[in-house]
């Protein structure tokens, strides 16, 4: 069921959960398995490596999927995403590498199919390097995200109308930290999927973590839609959300697994299913 509580200025939408099963979200089987990235020109249905110009002598990249159904002369919606924080682990086999390549929330919730999907990198420019942890240059990876948004609706018939921001962990804060880091970049997205953390909510060891800095970022958004999904519970987002007297329009839901992990998007389970509906109706506006 969905639940519209209007609390201040914002719209929040509650997905209330069956009961929760204690078990490991590993032990699910997987029906999707996300494509590897080869170094091959952009064809239906592959995932391939793009550099962007100027970063031709860098190992600065990102990962382009066309869908099966991609023609030249087509328009598609686009789902940009961001990876974790690499160098993580826990006891429930939960692993993040923070490669580009280890993206997998554009695949599992578009199923692969009907919109292009871009992983994109953090771009340590000193390094000429993604980076595997935090930023890199936060500016730098803002301009990035810009000129590759632009390249895939210019080249790849991508409609501008309907870009999609989401990511995992360090990839969720990204949505707000670095997708509305100035007004050029706010204004590409039709809606976002941060998934398990939410920029404001903790306070990091990075300049401008703070809530006041995150609120600032924030009110770029405006009163589009965001769908934000955590671990068990969504609860420290709600509240940091409410304070922030914000316009948009937020869905919350946990995921019923202890899991930090972005491997739910890849499992038939009614979480997916909601997140996949919200993205079709998102589309329909």
């Amino acid at each position: 069921m969905k639940y519209l509580i209007p609390v201040l200025s914002v719209a929040f939408h509650l997905v209330s959960l069956s009961a929760a099963k204690p078990e490991n979200l590993n032990s699910l089987p997987s029906d999707l398995q996300v494509p590897s990235v080869t170094h091959e020109k952009p064809f239906p249905g592959k995932r391939v490596w793009q550099q962007n110009s100027g970063f031709e002598k860098t190992e600065i990249a990102h990962a382009l999927y066309l869908p099966p159904d991609w023609k030249p002369d087509g328009k598609y919606p686009v789902i940009m995403e961001y990876p974790g924080n690499g160098g993580f682990s826990n006891a429930l086999n939960d692993r993040s590498e923070g490669r580009v390549q280890d993206c997998k929330l554009g695949y599992g919730l578009s199923g692969g199919k009907g919109m292009i999907w871009v992983s994109l990198p953090f771009v340590d420019r000193k390094n000429g390097k993604h980076s595997i942890k935090w930023w890199g240059d936060p500016d730098a990876t803002a301009d990035y995200c810009k000129q590759t948004v632009a390249r895939i609706c210019q080249e790849f018939g991508g409609d501008p109308k309907t870009v999609f921001l989401t990511g995992f962990s360090r990839g969720a804060i990204a949505c707000n930290y670095i997708g509305l880091r100035d007004d050029k970049i706010a204004s590409l997205w039709k809606g976002m999927l941060p998934h398990s953390h939410y920029d404001g909510v903790r306070k990091w060891n990075y300049p401008d973590s703070d809530p006041v800095s995150a609120y600032k970022r924030l009110a770029r958004f405006g009163n589009r839609p965001q769908f934000i999904t955590q671990e068990k519970s969504t609860r420290a987002t709600e509240q940091y959300l409410k304070a922030a007297n914000s316009k948009g329009q937020f869905t919350f839901m946990a995921i019923p697994y202890p899991n930090h992990s972005d491997e739910w998007v890849l499992k038939d389970i009614p979480e997916r299913t909601r997140a996949r509906q919200w993205l079709a109706d998102v589309l329909k506006q």
